[in-house]
């Protein structure tokens, strides 16, 4: 065997050992995160709350307990958080709300929201509003190709039914003629 193949070699082996390992690593990971998500769902709470500010901030600077941000992953660490601060009852607190819900939440009004521990999983309602969703600027380049591939899946959809209606059609009169 030549040494370029010894090297190929050598680096499939290198790579496919990898691909286990992430694979391993990939579901014990996906079953700490179901049980997670079993234990927000075990001890959310509907909480009104009059929203003070919201902001994109790193943990850092997000103002949450010196607990929580030392409990969060080091890559996490850099990244920013959607953070929500807001009145609830007679308590000023900092929450950390859902990446999906941080556009819904409005500044300066009173919400209903479901809360587990410091995290806004979803709004409910907002009191004298509508919760809506505004898109931002032009849309993303995913969502202009999502939104031409359900155009062309809805047009093949209704050239589908009509060819199934000829057919049924040229069917029908075979089978008058036939008669």
């Amino acid at each position: 065997m030549s040494t370029f193949l010894k090297v190929l070699l050598v680096i499939l082996i290198i790579l496919v050992i990898a691909l286990i390992v992430l694979y391993f690593v990939g579901r014990r990971m996906q079953k700490r995160q179901v049980a997670q998500q079993e234990q927000m769902e075990a001890a959310k709470q509907t909480v009104s709350m009059l929203v003070i500010d919201k902001k994109m901030l790193p943990i850092k600077q997000s103002g949450l307990p010196q607990m929580v941000i030392d409990q969060t992953p080091r890559m996490m660490r850099r990244s920013k958080l959607p953070i929500v601060k807001a009145k609830v009852g007679a308590r000023v607190m900092t929450l950390v709300a859902d990446n999906k819900v941080f556009d819904l939440i409005p500044v300066k009004k009173e919400i209903k929201a479901v809360v587990s521990g410091i995290y806004i999983m979803e709004v409910k309602s907002v009191r004298g509003g509508t919760l809506e969703r505004k898109p931002k600027g032009k849309p993303k380049l995913r969502d202009r190709i999502a939104s031409f591939a359900s155009r062309k899946q809805k047009e093949l959809d209704e050239e589908e039914k009509t060819a199934k209606a000829q057919k049924a059609q040229k069917a029908q009169k075979k089978s008058k003629k036939a008669k």
